[in-house]
């Protein structure tokens, strides 16, 4: 699976700024009503162009490689970009129109002001993060962790997971003290003993180890999951009967595309991993062999409910106000992804 930016570290790939902190005026308060909540249109009028993240090429690689029909309007730039801080400044800046993340920046562009809504959802029932420690640590469960250094960040999926293990060991956020840092630098901050702690994609942890289990560092696996893996935009872009309409017919592509993947997992080794990524076959394989299965729900009961857990978790430790999450949804789009796909893959 892409969405999670799995390879960011791993390959020396740039990722998020800190998000902006203050609120965009107007942004908070954007219309979702009007045309937001009118029915999608059956076809995407002519002229009509999305512009699109796509982090390291994924998506336009996974849509060739799967032979998908040509899209009913016109994508106007393939976006090299991933991490959520980077995603919401973007959407603030008019330069993206639909992205793909996991459940917690929609939550932080909400914090910030910013009005955006999630279109489509696809759930992830295996860990994908563990936790490392430093070289030289004497941690070895997550109850360890009190008094510690964690390697946080606020905006990204690694920082829910963080939150979510230290509240399933009973940990309160003033018994550790949470670093701020973004996902790519994570590894460093481990390796020069900055953090004691730092939540690392699963596919990272093998190469971590290979160059520091000797020096006494480890992984620590828990059984925390990162729920969601999502398509959201920004609320102008939904207001928009012409674009809404072009998304709608998006998210058929993008959930085939994710079946695709999962059950070709020989010609995307070899053709993003090996080719793109400069990986070895083996370390392609390995990758893959951890990929959840595609899985999209045709109701969001489930997504929603873990997503006000996750809001909650972050207003208990004064991350951000408390609030209702149902606001990030537009249920116009709630079915379509599992209407898309064979039924093993729906929810």
């Amino acid at each position: 699976m892409h969405r999670r930016v799995f390879l960011t570290s791993l390959l020396g790939a740039s990722a998020a700024a800190v998000g902006l902190s203050g609120c965009a005026k107007g942004d908070a308060s954007a219309d979702t009503g009007g045309a937001a909540t009118k029915p999608l249109a059956d076809k995407v009028p002519a002229g009509t162009s999305l512009k699109i993240a796509s982090y390291q090429g994924q998506q336009q690689l996974q849509f060739r490689l799967a032979k998908l029909p040509a899209l009913p309007f016109t994508v106007s730039n393939w976006l090299n970009i991933g991490a959520g801080p980077d995603v919401i400044n973007a959407f603030r800046a008019g330069s993206l129109d639909l992205a793909n993340n996991a459940g917690i920046p929609p939550i932080q562009a909400h914090y910030q002001g910013f009005g955006a809504r999630i279109v489509a959802i696809d759930l992830t029932r295996k860990p994908n993060y563990l936790f490392a420690t430093k070289p030289g640590s004497d941690i070895h469960t997550v109850a360890d962790f009190k008094g510690k250094r964690l390697a946080f960040s606020q905006g990204q999926a690694q920082g829910v997971v963080l939150l979510r293990a230290l509240k399933q060991a009973g940990l309160k956020y003033d018994q550790v003290k949470l670093v701020p840092l973004t996902s790519n630098q994570f590894l460093t901050a481990l390796q020069s003993g900055q953090v004691d702690v730092a939540p690392l994609a699963i596919s990272q942890a093998p190469a971590y180890l290979q160059q520091y289990e000797a020096k006494g560092a480890r992984t620590i696996p828990t059984d925390v999951v990162d729920l969601l893996n999502l398509l959201w935009a920004p609320q102008s872009v939904l207001n928009d009967p012409a674009k809404a309409a072009a998304i709608a017919a998006y998210i058929p592509q993008w959930a085939k595309g994710q079946v695709w993947q999962y059950e070709h997992p020989q010609v995307w080794d070899e053709e993003f991993y090996v080719k793109t990524q400069n990986l070895t076959l083996q370390q392609a394989q390995g990758i893959s062999r951890l990929a959840n299965k595609p899985l999209f729900p045709a109701s969001w009961a489930e997504a929603i409910k873990w997503e006000q857990e996750t809001a909650d978790l972050l207003a208990e430790g004064g991350f951000v106000k408390k609030f209702d999450v149902g606001s990030l949804f537009d249920h116009r789009f709630e079915s379509i992804a599992a209407r898309a796909v064979p039924e093993e893959y729906r929810k």
